[in-house]
């Protein structure tokens, strides 16, 4: 189980917020039976500790958007760790299209969405040049991971409820359908100025009410609810209730980036490869011949347990031909460069200026 101070039901709480961000107080008390007043001070108590953060994730592949590209290095571990972190703020952080980049003394990786590949060619290059005439990298240059959008699917995007029901221990039904949340609309969306820049508005301030939007957008709190329930109805935004894995006790983050057999790869159609999900599965995107998962581990064992049994997967099915690249991270030792900055993307992909 994850180290934490929390009660049972602020655990069980915790969990109803992730699961469930756009219930209200009385909607999750009436699903966990528990006190409406209860579940409102938690609420209040779980986000002034910093145990969790809203956040509104915007679906960019239905706006244009046409790939989610993951980026992974080795770095020399003479060069400390801020000096590295300094040099990537200033000359590579600062792209739009990466709104997610952590590090570590000696690796780090971003995603990144992109309109065209032109783009994050273009940032890998600089990414490249700045690494290593410095003297940065080890021995290879930076991997990159392209997934677009048309060809690929996504079983998971930062979800965060399955991990936190098994490291909770919460003996609850788990949602056993499987599915693709990369989906694009048949037609793309079209915003008009209006919209756009009030879909960037809630993207910039997840945090802020609807009239704190409108006050700052110079627009009526009105016109900010009724198109925030037309982005959600449209599919063009996800709430999220993001819970600080640090905060929880965590241990690990590990990344395997995995490339199937030609010969014979997991059925897309079947969905297949959802197969290597477990709770502590936050995020899985797939094409024919490549996989990308990120998943959260309490400590050591469980992530033995949890890779073990993927590798296990892919070997039993032949679905590979050589081993798949797992690396790990130290949670407590983990700086993020940036940590989930979505609206400077939204605002590229609109062409709009807040």
């Amino acid at each position: 189980m994850a180290k934490s101070e929390l009660t049972d039901k602020e655990k069980l709480t915790l969990y109803g917020l992730v699961r469930y961000p756009n219930y209200t107080d009385k909607q999750l008390s009436q699903k966990l039976n528990i006190k409406h007043s209860t579940i409102t001070a938690i609420r209040r108590r779980l986000k002034e500790n910093g145990y969790y953060k809203k956040l509104i994730i915007p679906r960019l592949q239905n706006l244009g958007s046409k790939m989610l590209v993951i980026i992974y290095t080795d770095f020399s571990p003479l060069i400390p760790l801020q000096e590295r972190v300094r040099i990537s703020g200033k000359t590579i952080a600062v792209f739009e299209e990466i709104f997610f980049s952590v590090g570590e003394i000696d690796k780090g990786f971003s995603l990144s969405l992109s309109k065209d590949y032109a783009t994050i060619g273009r940032i890998n290059d600089i990414r490249t040049r700045t690494f290593g005439s410095r003297g940065l990298l080890e021995n290879e240059y930076p991997n990159m991971i392209v997934f677009p959008f048309e060809i690929s699917k996504v079983y998971r995007f930062f979800d965060f409820a399955p991990l936190l029901q098994k490291s909770f221990e919460l003996d609850l039904p788990q949602d056993e359908k499987i599915k693709n949340i990369s989906f694009l609309n048949e037609k793309p969306s079209y915003l008009h100025k209006s919209e756009s820049k009030v879909y960037c508005g809630i993207t910039q301030y997840p945090e802020e009410s609807d009239l704190s939007i409108g006050k700052i957008l110079n627009v009526s709190r009105h016109t900010v609810s009724k198109m925030r329930r037309s982005f959600e109805q449209r599919f063009l935004i996800r709430n999220i209730n993001l819970p600080i894995i640090k905060k929880l006790g965590f241990e690990i983050l590990t990344f395997f980036h995995i490339r199937f057999d030609p010969s014979n790869p997991p059925d897309m159609k079947k969905d297949d490869v959802a197969k290597l999900m477990s709770n502590s599965t936050i995020l899985l995107a797939s094409r024919m011949f490549e996989a990308f998962m990120i998943s959260i581990h309490t400590d050591f064992d469980d992530f033995k347990k949890d890779s073990t049994r993927i590798n296990q997967i892919l070997k039993e099915n032949k679905w590979i031909a050589e081993n798949p690249i797992i690396r790990t991270h130290s949670v407590s030792e983990i700086v993020f460069i940036k940590d989930f900055v979505f609206a400077p993307i939204a605002k590229k992909t609109l062409g709009v200026n807040l």
